[in-house]
């Protein structure tokens, strides 16, 4: 940065970049994190612990917009069995249903959420054959129909829930080995990533078939993320296990990527969609990199491969990326015991 010589500049633009970035610093180290899609709770997201034993916690915190601080409410932090591998908001951002927030690790849990404490609603077991489970790895809440959560699980099998009845829909085996990943393509469709390094692509309306969208190159490569484009549902993303490259795919035209991402210099962990546009997408992993980019000339060959518009640079590895749904302009990143949340 250059000298400047009129402070009340420096002031403001010291201003303006606080504005842009708040942090949060957990007592432990951050991995499952999602935002609230409610209208009447901004900026909140919930957040959770990776310790290496039984009880975990989960807290819920808001960034309050008068003194720029993420604040966690004592009364909503909660503890949890084991570390949830994931967390979600209902996706309700008219408020019209109760104020629920699900969470995955040896069971599906659903909490309700008041005022002043956070109690569970109910503990969803998909094994009926025995009190041990298979350990579930990710889960997705259906926007289009509420009443539904599909979870994936490392015995090999994915279930979708009726968590208004607190039943099993359905449970079907949807590959050869764990399944790693879940994502809701629309009211009835959903797919899935695994060990076996293959996308599949499951209908509720036909549940003898699957359609293999992808097989990764390499033997035993398993595919470890999934992140469907809710603005143009032909797309979707997908990471392979230890991989520093994402690949892009066109479910119309199955097992060839339309573009792969290429930029990060060690593994990457998440991805994200942006929620209000088909053509862009963040991507974050070891290389403690946050990337945003633009994919509108997909399909297209770009010398050298793609660059992406943004780039951030975090303080260490990143585990976490999510993009608000309900505030598109933010994305919130977890990276060891900091929550950030980047307005873009």
């Amino acid at each position: 940065m250059g000298a400047s010589s009129d402070p009340t500049q420096d002031a403001s633009d010291e201003q303006q970049k606080r504005s842009e970035i708040y942090t949060y610093e957990a007592p432990w180290h951050i991995y499952a994190m999602n935002w609230s899609v409610r209208r009447d709770k901004k900026y909140r997201l919930a957040i959770a612990s990776l310790l290496e034993q039984y009880p975990n916690r989960v807290e819920i915190v808001q960034l309050d917009d008068s003194t720029g601080e993420i604040r966690s409410d004592p009364n909503l932090s909660f503890e949890h069995h084991y570390p949830p591998t994931k967390t979600i908001f209902i996706p309700d951002k008219d408020c019209q249903k109760p104020d629920l927030l699900a969470t995955s690790s040896d069971f599906l849990r659903v909490w309700s959420i008041s005022d002043d404490r956070v109690e569970l609603k109910c503990l969803l077991n998909g094994n009926r054959n025995s009190e041990f489970c298979g350990p579930l790895t990710s889960f997705d809440w259906n926007e289009a129909e509420p009443k539904r959560i599909g979870t994936s699980s490392i015995d090999t099998t994915c279930t979708i829930w009726d968590i208004e009845r607190e039943t099993v829909d359905t449970q079907l085996i949807a590959h050869d080995k764990e399944v790693f990943d879940i994502a809701w393509g629309g009211v009835g469709v959903f797919a899935s990533v695994s060990a076996d390094g293959s996308v599949r692509v499951f209908d509720l309306r036909d549940k003898e078939h699957s359609t293999i969208i992808y097989e990764s190159s390499e033997p035993d490569t398993p595919l470890v993320r999934l992140g469907w484009n809710k603005q143009d549902p032909r797309y979707m993303a997908t990471i392979i296990m230890d991989s520093a490259k994402v690949v892009v795919l066109d479910i119309r035209f199955p097992t060839l990527p339309v573009v792969e991402l290429q930029r990060h210099q060690a593994s990457v962990n998440a991805i994200a969609w942006a929620p209000h546009s088909s053509c862009h997408i963040c991507t974050a992993g070891d290389d403690s990199q946050a990337l945003i980019w633009d994919l509108s000339s997909m399909g297209q060959p770009v010398e050298g491969g793609l660059d992406p518009i943004l780039a951030y640079t975090a303080g260490a590895e990143i585990e976490q990326l999510q993009w608000s749904s309900s505030q598109p302009d933010w994305v919130a990143i977890a990276f060891s015991t900091k929550l950030q949340i980047l307005r873009v």
